[in-house]
């Protein structure tokens, strides 16, 4: 991070200089997380679903912490007065506040990634393709929310030349506050799943949440959309103020797939663009992933890259990690896709468990906010299942509907576990896994199943 003055904090952020030490104070660093408050940076004091900010501010103070921003309603009493305080009306909106005023400094591209599907993977992705290039930055793990975007801006430097910015939502509303921060002037959605449609009712809602990624776009802007999926695709026919390009395995994309050769952990693909061929070479597995390379390539062509170039960053893509890592241990062979799942994310695992040879062990937990659309869920993944797997180990309460699914599709119940907690599947494990076998370990982040794969392991 660049250095922030404290009136350009009490700027940004509109708010009073309550107490104060040292106004000529530079601040390299803004901090939510009183363990990294540091004499160099600042404490913004949150209050979150479970903890406080303002409980830990003293703890700041004395780790060296010169300044701290805090709400005007909150009465915390500051044991060290010879700091610099900053009341605001509310820290979450000026830690937002201060994060946009910090990125206009900076007049470089920046590209919004969302999706109900593989939008980390997309923005690593795109990431790697413009890094052959551009020197890149991009969301540090799944910082990507309310909280996440701010502190990501905050590590731009002047040696940046592009940002990638992965923006996540469970609700309306999330990614129009974080495009009000950030706004980009490209933006890209993966897809429309069934991800958080407890919370938005529906598909549709899905749709309209993921499209306000277009907030504050106009006619220099440009939306990147997957052209196959059948709700994005409409946006092909409608009146946009801004540019459309899309990517998909459909000739009708302005970049498609034409063919394609998946080996065990790579894909060579030809896609076409523009009505030339082009060879590409992804190291990572999946289907799935060579819609978001197209992606990535689009993005690389908006920015003047060459194929080459493009080519190159795509080679050096590294996955991040929990998302179809590939591990061999103990004569088996682990995918362990186990930081989040979805309809979507599930039948994509699943398929590409089916290409291996050896028998084939999927280890399946809940998809967590499916709300009134739990059963007909985790059904599909049954359907997506019965081709791809000799064994399945469901573990959940809604898990146990993809086992009732492949009963039912007559697979084999001597083949078909159900426990209700990763524990008990544990206890058992040992007398299913045989060795060689390929296994699936995925659910949704809170059930936990890295233990699954931690036991795999030993």
């Amino acid at each position: 991070m660049e250095y922030l003055t404290i009136k350009e904090l009490i700027l940004a952020s509109e708010g009073q200089l309550v107490s104060k030490c040292n106004e000529e104070i530079l601040v390299n660093d803004i901090v939510i997380d009183s363990r990294k408050a540091s004499k160099d940076n600042v404490f913004v004091a949150i209050v979150g679903e479970n903890l406080d900010g303002h409980d830990f501010i003293n703890l700041a103070i004395n780790q060296g912490c010169k300044t701290i921003i805090k709400n005007k309603n909150n009465n915390v009493d500051i044991e060290n007065k010879e700091i610099n305080v900053i009341e605001v009306n509310n820290t979450e909106i000026a830690l937002g506040d201060i994060a946009r005023f910090y990125k206009n400094k900076f007049e470089i591209p920046f590209i919004a990634v969302t999706g109900s599907v593989g939008k980390t993977t997309t923005r690593d992705m795109v990431h790697s393709t413009i890094s052959a290039k551009y020197n890149s930055l991009k969301n540090v793990g799944n910082l990507n929310n309310q909280f996440g975007v701010p502190l990501t801006l905050f590590n731009l430097n002047k040696g940046h030349e592009c940002a990638v910015i992965e923006m996540g939502m469970s609700g309306f509303n999330e990614i129009e506050y974080l495009v009000n921060i950030v706004h980009p002037q490209i933006g890209i959605i993966s897809n429309v799943g069934y991800s958080h449609v407890e919370h938005l009712g529906s598909r549709d809602g899905i749709f309209k949440a993921k499209m306000e990624i277009t907030t504050n776009f106009d006619e220099s802007s440009l939306l990147i959309v997957n052209g196959d999926d059948d709700c994005l695709k409409t946006l092909k026919n409608k009146d946009l103020v801004y540019k459309l390009k899309t990517f998909g395995f459909e000739k009708n994309n302005d970049i498609y797939c034409e063919s394609f050769e998946m080996d065990e952990d790579s894909i060579n693909f030809r896609a076409v663009i523009d009505g030339k061929k082009e060879e590409f070479f992804i190291p990572t597995v999946g289907k799935h992933n060579i819609y978001n390379a197209m992606a990535a390539i689009l993005v690389g062509i908006n920015l003047n890259m060459t194929i080459e170039e493009i080519k190159d960053g795509l080679k050096n893509f590294q996955c991040t990690k929990n998302r179809l890592d590939i591990i061999k241990n103990n004569n088996l062979t682990i995918i362990d896709s186990v930081y989040n799942a979805s309809i979507d994310s599930m039948t994509a695992a699943l398929n590409i468990l089916g290409r291996y040879e050896s028998r084939r062990v999927a280890i399946l937990g809940d998809m967590f906010e499916m709300g009134e659309f739990a059963e007909f869920g985790h059904r599909q993944v049954g359907k997506a299942a019965l081709e791809n797997v000799d064994i399945l180990i469901a573990i959940g309460k809604d898990a146990e509907f993809i086992v009732k699914e492949l009963k039912e599709s007559n697979m084999n119940p001597d083949n078909l576990y159900h426990f209700e907690t990763k524990e008990e599947a544990i206890e058992k494990l040992d007398e299913i896994i045989k060795a060689n076998d390929t296994i699936l370990v995925k659910a949704s982040r809170g059930m936990h199943l890295e233990k699954i794969v931690e036991h795999l392991n030993k």
